[in-house]
């Protein structure tokens, strides 16, 4: 078994986005399932594109496909909690971004629960492996660790 991560705080990321929990997000032990928070980092990074002009989900020739996950919870969540995710770019290849993702309650200084989400970017048609798109690269290497 790997060693736990530290636990991250709000200056350990970049970019923020507040995300709204919702009632069925609870499972049978009243807070938040962990299946939701990758989610939540789905959410963040991919918005983060789309609202950079760096991902149209209909037309991108190159599309980030995720190929690894990971998450790590430090405190329960629970509906109905606004949350903010906070990113950073963790590791830049040349056709791969890993992220450093953090999910925080409102006011906390220290990460509920942190992860890592990573694209493999890769041609729409054909599904192989290309750069990262130079505009895309600038924008990453800026909000990076």
């Amino acid at each position: 078994m790997s060693e736990r991560q530290p636990r991250l705080g709000r200056s350990d990321f970049r970019v923020f986005r507040a995300i709204p929990t919702r009632w069925h997000d609870n499972d049978a032990y009243g807070h938040v399932n962990n299946v939701v928070y990758y989610a939540w980092f789905d959410t963040a990074v991919n918005a983060w594109l789309v609202e950079g002009g760096f991902l149209d989900v209909f037309d991108s020739e190159a599309i980030g496909l995720v190929v690894e996950t990971t998450c790590t919870y430090f405190e329960s969540v629970a509906f109905p909690e606004i949350v903010e995710a906070g990113i950073v770019v963790e590791r830049l290849g040349s056709s791969s971004v890993t992220y450093r993702i953090g999910i925080f309650r409102q006011g906390s200084e220290l990460a509920a629960a942190q992860g890592r989400f990573t694209h493999v970017y890769v041609a729409r048609a054909s599904q192989k492996p290309v750069p990262i798109p130079a505009p895309l690269r600038a924008a990453l290497a800026a909000i990076q660790s």
